[in-house]
């Protein structure tokens, strides 16, 4: 195996410091350092790109056992202080962005300081720039969506057609995981996060029966017209953070068939509609599933 430093040929050589990362060094810069293609950089993975971001400031013939083990743990613990936004213990897209000089243009997409506030939201994004309404977010309906992202986080952003284009193609080779050239739900979901996903806490980390207060809660932040029913694209965003739960990957054709599956065993009353007793019934049963399956794989551990 080479002891070639993978971050040295980004170094300026007289001064040490990183040159600006075009978004295709970037992107293979990710690609080098995320070798499991999890979308994250992560244990050994970390480590490793730790060790090289450091070491690689150092010229070629000192090598890279100059940090030892207790250093690296010592660095890695103030490493992550500083950029692991989310206190997650490893690096994502986006916290990546923030560590290396790269183009500001394409740096403001990985901006995580202004999320959407809601799945809603995000739903009404996503019809917005899917105007086929294909179900899919291809290269040309990528262009218009990113150049709609930089003017949204920099009023004074102008970036040329060539620039969009390369961004695009950029943004398709990190999360188009399926590689068919376009977005689905879930992988546009990576490039356009929200703030929280509203049912997280009371359907997995809470053992106890959901209060009313919790359920009032959860259906306030669907209901956003306040129209007494979760209906339209708040019901997309609901079951966009039930899929989101199961960790999996979701296109428009998953969305859909969910949703009929929901409405057909759900909507007692037929109006299209999500009522705050549906929404109640569907919780639980959720609930129940989700805690069935973590006995389950408890009990595979054990075994």
């Amino acid at each position: 195996m080479s002891n070639e430093n993978f971050l040295q040929k980004f170094r300026d050589k007289d001064t040490r410091s990183f040159k600006n990362f075009t978004a295709a060094q970037f992107l293979e810069v990710w690609n080098h350092y995320d070798k499991d293609g999890s979308g994250y950089i992560e244990d050994e993975e970390l480590d490793g790109f730790l060790k090289e971001f450091v070491t690689s400031i150092i010229p070629d013939q000192i090598g890279q056992e100059v940090i030892s083990d207790s250093a690296l743990k010592e660095l890695k613990e103030e490493f992550m202080l500083a950029y692991d936004e989310n206190e997650d213990n490893r690096i994502e897209i986006g916290e990546l962005a923030q560590m290396l000089p790269t183009d500001q243009s394409f740096l403001l997409l990985f901006r995580r300081d202004n999320p959407l506030e809601s799945s809603v939201e995000f739903m009404r994004i996503w019809k917005q720039f899917d105007k086929d309404n294909s179900g899919q977010i291809d290269k040309e309906e990528l262009k218009e969506f990113l150049r709609y992202l930089l003017q949204e986080r920099n009023q004074e952003a102008s970036v040329s057609e060539e620039k969009l284009a390369e961004y695009a193609d950029a943004i398709l080779k990190l999360f188009d995981t399926n590689g068919d050239g376009q977005l689905q739900l879930s992988e546009m979901a990576k490039l356009l996060p929200v703030k929280d996903n509203y049912l997280s806490r009371p359907l997995l980390k809470n053992a106890a029966r959901l209060s009313s207060y919790e359920i009032d809660k959860i259906f306030r932040k669907y209901d956003t017209d306040k129209s007494g029913k979760i209906e339209g694209d708040e019901l997309e965003g609901f079951l966009k953070d039930l899929l989101e739960l199961t960790g999996e990957q979701f296109d428009d054709q998953k969305m859909k068939f969910f949703k009929e599956v929901i409405m057909e065993q759900w909507d007692t009353d037929k109006d299209g509609g999500i009522g705050k007793d549906e929404l109640k019934m569907i919780l639980m049963q959720h609930k129940r599933m989700a805690q069935e399956q973590e006995a389950y794989d408890r009990g595979l551990c054990d075994e």
